[in-house]
């Protein structure tokens, strides 16, 4: 768990380190920072889906799970709700910022393999890792959005602790083929977030975050049904 707790404050340290380096950026470069960060995004998603795409045995699996995900999500009213919770801290924008800080910091095979290694066999490499590049995001996020996307680190903290209390419980329902398949959807995700920042299309991506859930409730359902 400690490995864990250096993830969350890596993101609340990064994201401090960003917020103090914002106020000494001058306007005209924040356009430059946010169009880099929309392109990072936009590439490291779409390159995260096609990798694991190829290698999956539930080739439509992902489609089902981002329609019935984002149908949950817009029942849900999340992006809505996100918009009004984030207007109290620093204005409505700051919404944008913290779904792609969530996404580049949870999705990915360190994300969901780092706490499993490290409930199963006390190996904290993944995590240390990922704490290390969770910092170095939460530094360019922040310079852009400002501290408030520290908010980051809650979701970090319950994603991380998730997947670490499964592997505890279950070591055999957290596979390969469960991690291959939320990297797809997630990989679709980040890409949309940065086409949202690009200012390209407002794919509503908090609406789409339940998706995420979806491949974990069809191998619950295979295990149970086998």
């Amino acid at each position: 768990m400690l490995a864990i707790l250096v993830n969350v404050l890596a993101v609340l340290v990064g994201s401090a380190i960003g917020a103090l380096a914002k106020k000494g950026i001058r306007e005209k470069y924040f356009t430059v920072l946010n169009t880099a960060m929309g392109l990072a995004a936009l590439v490291l998603g779409i390159n995260v889906a096609m990798q694991n795409m190829q290698k999956s045995e539930y080739p439509v699996l992902f489609i089902i799970s981002l329609a019935l995900g984002g149908l949950f999500g817009t029942l849900l009213r999340l992006d809505q709700r996100m918009e009004r919770a984030t207007a109290k801290v620093a204005g409505s924008h700051l919404s944008e910022g913290i779904t792609t800080a969530v996404l580049l910091c949870c999705v990915g095979t360190m994300a969901m393999m780092g706490p499993v290694m490290s409930a199963l066999y006390g190996d904290d490499t993944y995590l240390y890792t990922l704490a290390m590049l969770n910092l170095v995001t939460m530094i360019v996020i922040a310079s852009s959005y400002g501290f408030g996307t520290a908010i980051t680190a809650v979701f970090v903290l319950l994603w991380l602790s998730f997947f670490y209390g499964i592997a505890k419980v279950s070591q055999s329902f957290i596979s390969e083929e469960l991690i291959r398949e939320c990297s797809i959807v997630g990989g679709v995700l980040i890409a949309a977030s940065g086409l949202g920042v690009l200012h390209i299309k407002d794919c509503k991506t908090i609406n789409l975050l339940p998706a995420l859930l979806m491949p974990m409730l069809f191998f619950l359902g295979m295990r149970l049904l086998a």
